[in-house]
């Protein structure tokens, strides 16, 4: 896998230009929060800064900043629609960490009592399940502020 993928080839970079569909939570001036198209768990939630970094080192402190911010609304959200037992909270660096979309993000998963642990799925969402939980999570952090 190429670490150094250009952002207009970059499909993070195209869901945050509107030019890829994403299953969309929240979205601020610096940040955007998606649903994972292939999740771990039920409500598993991207979240990315607009501005393409490839990792944590290569990141701007303000965007990271806004990143687990962000994050940590997500997790308040996520508590709230979800109840799960647990939350991960997930950011790798490099291929051999195991990143595979080489623009830098945070994924949160929900977790149950006994779930196995992992990071990536290669089994896509449903679809509809997906936009109804964006939909709730997002009213979520509407009304959390």
């Amino acid at each position: 896998m190429d670490e150094h993928i250009a952002p207009d080839a970059c499909i993070f970079c195209r869901i945050v230009s509107k030019q890829a569909p994403a299953h969309v939570v929240h979205e601020d001036e610096r940040v955007l929060v998606f649903l994972d198209i292939f999740p771990v768990a039920d409500g598993h939630t991207l979240v990315i800064p607009k501005a393409h970094a490839t990792n944590l080192l290569h990141t701007d402190e303000a965007d990271l900043a806004a990143v687990i911010a962000c994050s940590r609304r997500v997790a308040a959200a996520q508590r709230r629609v979800l109840d799960p037992d647990g939350i991960g909270v997930f950011q790798l660096n490099g291929a051999a960490a195991g990143q595979t979309v080489f623009h830098y993000h945070m994924h949160l998963i929900p977790r149950r009592q006994g779930d196995v642990l992992q990071v990536h799925s290669r089994t896509p969402g449903d679809p509809q399940r997906l936009a109804a939980l964006a939909d709730q999570l997002g009213g979520a952090m509407t009304a959390e502020g």
